[in-house]
């Protein structure tokens, strides 16, 4: 199981990797929107229209890959100030019961985002904006992220199983 939960990071590395590489072409791409809008070096070109819209979807699809990686290394927002004010043993049972309760909300995400996307796609929709778009991929990362999250939920709570009956200390602390 060791080896697995290890291969298991590997590929959620390798999603913040691609969330990395995102977020550095959307950097340069606002940075080319800019000097376009502001210097004809080519002429007619005033300016990427798309960029502003293009920078809303990496943002969102920047959010999803890297949210498991985050989660998996205790990056996620977390206030744990009653975790460290009660004894421990009732700090670990907090910790089950909120595992239990993320785990549940991401497959409840997973369900209905699966539904949304075959929806979106059966139906032909699409996104009219700068951009046309069909409005399935835009919505198929969603479910995906959170078929990830829940996995890492598991692996989370195994973790949390195998070590002590006290609250997790992985996770950036508020206290």
């Amino acid at each position: 199981m060791e080896r697995l939960s290890h291969a298991w990071g590997k590929v959620l590395e390798a999603f913040a990797l691609a969330a990395c590489a995102l977020l550095g072409a959307m950097a340069l791409m606002i940075c080319a929107d800019v000097l376009l809008r502001n210097v004809a070096l080519i002429p007619g070109v005033d300016g990427l229209p798309w960029a502003n819209e293009l920078s809303e979807t990496t943002l969102y699809l920047v959010t999803m890959l890297a949210a498991p990686w985050l989660l998996r290394e205790g990056r996620h927002i977390r206030v744990d100030i009653v975790l460290r004010a009660i004894p421990a043993r009732a700090g670990w049972v907090c910790e089950w019961l909120c595992d239990a309760i993320a785990l549940a909300c991401c497959v409840c995400v997973v369900i209905y985002g699966t539904r949304a996307t075959w929806e979106s796609y059966s139906q032909g929709s699409i996104t009219i904006k700068t951009l046309v778009l069909p409005e399935w991929w835009t919505l198929a990362p969603l479910p995906v992220a959170f078929l990830l999250l829940a996995v890492e939920m598991l692996f989370r709570m195994r973790r949390l199983w195998s070590g002590p009956r006290a609250p997790r200390e992985d996770a950036v602390s508020s206290a």
